[in-house]
Order: C-alpha cells, then structure tokens, then sequence
C-alpha cells in the first residue's frame, strides 16, 4: 500500500534506494528481514477466538464469531468463512473518507482469494448436518495502526485468531418422528479447534530499485512502483499470486521474488506456529517472535 499523503523528500528517497540495493534498509534490517511480531490470542471476550498483532508499528485486531447458518447449496457438506475488514480513520490519515473502504475491500479481497482453496481450511469440519446447518465463521478485522505491510499483518492476525477460535460440540440427535435436533454442548472445554496448519500466510515483496524487499515500511512503500502478493503455506505452496502498483516487472524479477516469497513464507508460518504455541502454554503473556 502506498500513500497519496505521505511526501519524501529526494534524498530520503535516494537513501532508502540506496540502502536497498545495497541490503541495508534505514532501520538496519536486510531486504529479507521482518520486523520484531508481537501477538496475543483471546483478547477479546464474547468471541469464538480473537488476536491481536503488532508489525512494526502496525496493529491489527482480529476477532472471530461462529454461529450456525445454511450451507451454500453448491457446497451442502461445507461451511462457510465471512471475512469483514474495517480500517480506523485513526490508523492512518489516508483512512479518512473512502480511502480506509477501498483498502478495506483490497485486503477483505486478498483473505478470500488466500482461503478460497479447499485445501486451506478443512470446511467440511464446520459442517453439523449436510444441506441444513453448520458454522459460518464470521472474521471481524480492525486495523488500528497502519505501519506499513498492512497485507502481511492482517494475514498473520487472522491464522492467529483462528489458531484460538474453539466451537462447542454439536450433538446431533433424531426425536420421535425423526426430526434431526441439534444440541450444544455448555462445558467450556468441551470444544473442538480448527487445523489452521495448512492455512497460508500473504507475504508482500516491494521492488525498491533493482531490488526487492519485504515487510516494507510506509516510507519504504512509497518509493515502491511495483508489488507482488504471495499467499505461502507452512510447506512453501504458492496459494495465491496478486501483482499490485503502476510499475511493472520483467519475468526475471517476477520468478525471484516468488521464490524469496516463499522461503520467507515457510519460515513466518513456522515462527508464528511456535510462537502460538508458547502463548497459549504461557497464557496472557504477550509473546514476540523475529527481529
């Protein structure tokens, strides 16, 4: 994302260019370093799950709510996956207006593409009967603060929220006149989790220059003409592929900076693994991981 407000100066453009190409960005990082990752599950209460994650000084709240609806009638035996982005008019100044919508549709756009393989997210486990019911999970993200690699950060928030999200057990009886009934189960740890180990993280590359970078910061993006968005799974999958800005790329860059994309996928996917993991066998204890 690029800003329309924000105004470098020549040099400091000349500086962030230079320090790219010469793998030294202006806060001391390489072209393929993130910033330090912050993040916290069960944040938010009256929710099936919740994350907050902070990038840098981006902050991206993620709240998930399930409740039980009718399947698509193309897709009887699956659930379903809402995702609704609201960016803060605080979060940054080009928020203001219909700025914060059109980026709020941007990146609403970029999870569905990223989750539309079935191959994600097992949606059949949030099936309760075939054609009547199952779980519609309804995934409610706030942007707070905009620091830069909005994309990557919402990404990383939503696994995280999903990693925490718990659903009741369902039983499912038949009465007397063979009426299916649902039964929800009130014991708080009577609960089933989502496998969220296949689920891919966006991983944004910025070509500075002859280079290219990720986690670009605001300063960074604006001296970036030409992106590439890459959804990467635990495994280095390619799940999704979107080309962003008015520069353009010539084959060679494009084959690179997939390739970086994915080396630097699988390892954010494994790093935020751990640190979930140590979160929630430390719980409420903030839990940073990179940088």
């Amino acid at each position: 994302m690029s800003s329309t407000l924000g105004v470098l100066s020549d040099a400091e453009r000349l500086f962030i260019v230079h320090g790219v190409q010469d793998d030294l960005r202006s806060d001391g990082r390489a072209c393929e370093d993130y910033r330090h990752v912050e993040v916290e599950t069960d944040v938010v209460s009256n929710t099936s799950g919740s994350a907050r994650l902070r990038l840098g000084n981006t902050d991206i709240l993620v709240g998930v709510k399930a409740e039980m609806g009718e399947p698509d009638p193309g897709r009887p035996k699956e659930g379903k996956l809402e995702f609704f982005v609201d960016c803060s008019a605080n979060a940054s100044p080009e928020f203001e207006g219909r700025g914060g919508e059109e980026l709020a549709i941007e990146v609403s756009n970029a999870l569905q593409r990223i989750f539309s393989s079935k191959s994600t997210l097992d949606l059949t486990a949030l099936c309760i009967i075939p054609g009547g019911q199952c779980w519609v999970l309804f995934v409610d993200v706030l942007v707070l603060e905009c620091g830069g690699n909005l994309f990557d950060a919402v990404s990383l928030a939503v696994k995280a929220a999903l990693f925490s999200t718990r659903l009741p057990t369902v039983i499912v009886t038949a009465d007397d006149e063979g009426q299916q009934e649902i039964e929800l189960s009130d014991d708080p740890y009577d609960v089933k989790r989502l496998d969220v180990d296949n689920v891919p993280l966006i991983v944004t590359l910025s070509k500075i220059g002859q280079r290219h970078v990720v986690d670009a910061s605001w300063e960074e993006e604006l001296c970036s003409l030409a992106r590439l968005t890459v959804g990467v799974t635990r495994k280095g999958t390619i799940a999704g592929l979107n080309k962003e800005g008015s520069g353009s790329l010539d084959p060679e860059s494009i084959y690179e900076m997939i390739e970086s994309g994915k080396k630097v996928g699988m390892v954010l996917n494994s790093r935020l693994k751990e640190a979930l993991q140590k979160e929630e066998n430390s719980k409420r204890e903030k839990i940073g991981f990179l940088g």
